[in-house]
């Protein structure tokens, strides 16, 4: 029974991690193109009015990403508390493709803190 819990376990985690990073490459592109706009408008020697609309919804479209994004990281907040009550807070789940050793389970072995785990960066996109 462990073995099956542990297997959707990493199936879930799996399923996350690649949740989370394409909301980061969605926020990466899309600050790219909110980016690029201006610059190509002034080269073009247009209007400052040109395509301003356009600049506004893409930056709506950032801060929805951004909601999103903190949707998903209190989404894997709750997993963790799922994966301890489920008898696997031992255990590391870690994204296969980030090439990253596991964090370390406290952020402090000299005083652990019950339930928190060190934050670790997150891989560019």
């Amino acid at each position: 029974m462990l073995k099956q819990r542990r297997m959707v376990a990493e199936q879930v985690a799996a399923a996350l991690f690649e949740a989370e990073t394409a909301i980061d490459i969605a926020i990466t592109k899309a600050a790219l193109l909110t980016g690029v706009m201006p610059q190509l408008r002034k080269q073009a020697g247009a209007s400052a009015l040109i395509g301003q609309a356009a600049v506004e919804r893409a930056s709506q479209a950032i801060m929805s990403l951004t909601e999103a994004r903190r949707a998903m990281v209190e989404t894997h907040q709750e997993l963790s508390i799922v994966q301890t009550q489920i008898g696997l807070g031992a255990v590391t789940m870690t994204d296969p493709g980030s090439g990253e050793k596991p964090p370390p389970m406290f952020a402090s072995d000299e005083q652990p803190q019950i339930g928190r785990r060190a934050l670790r960066a997150i891989r560019a996109a």
